[in-house]
């Protein structure tokens, strides 16, 4: 069950890297005014959905204690992130704050899992 376990999480951060790269990739243009929600972004983000709720249920399935607050603080965090890059997904270019929001909610979201103990 550890293998399988382990090897979600390295999926799961596979997911968060490519959500993060596809902003840091876009930074140089938010500050032009350009910036778009590029297609790691949104994949990214899905793979962590996915990746996380099997995580979910491997842990839980190997009698592992689980933080839900946790847990549910980065599910809602996701899911905003995900919907803010679905609905955007074809815009040549989305706003500067609402940009800026999806990297600073997907930093949150990783120093909630690294931080809260």
């Amino acid at each position: 069950m550890d293998v399988l376990i382990h090897l979600f999480v390295g999926l799961h951060i596979i997911g968060i890297a490519a959500l993060l790269g596809g902003f840091l990739t876009q930074m140089k243009a938010m500050g032009q005014g350009t910036a778009r929600f590029v297609p790691a972004m949104l994949h990214g983000a899905a793979t962590m959905l996915v990746t996380g709720v099997i995580l979910v249920g491997l842990n839980q399935a190997d009698d592992q204690p689980l933080n839900n607050i946790k847990i549910g603080v980065k599910l809602a965090l996701l899911v905003v992130i995900l919907g803010l890059v679905y609905v955007k997904r074809d815009d040549e270019k989305v706003e500067k704050p609402l940009f800026g929001l999806v990297g600073l909610l997907t930093v949150a979201n990783i120093f909630i899992a690294v931080l809260w103990t």
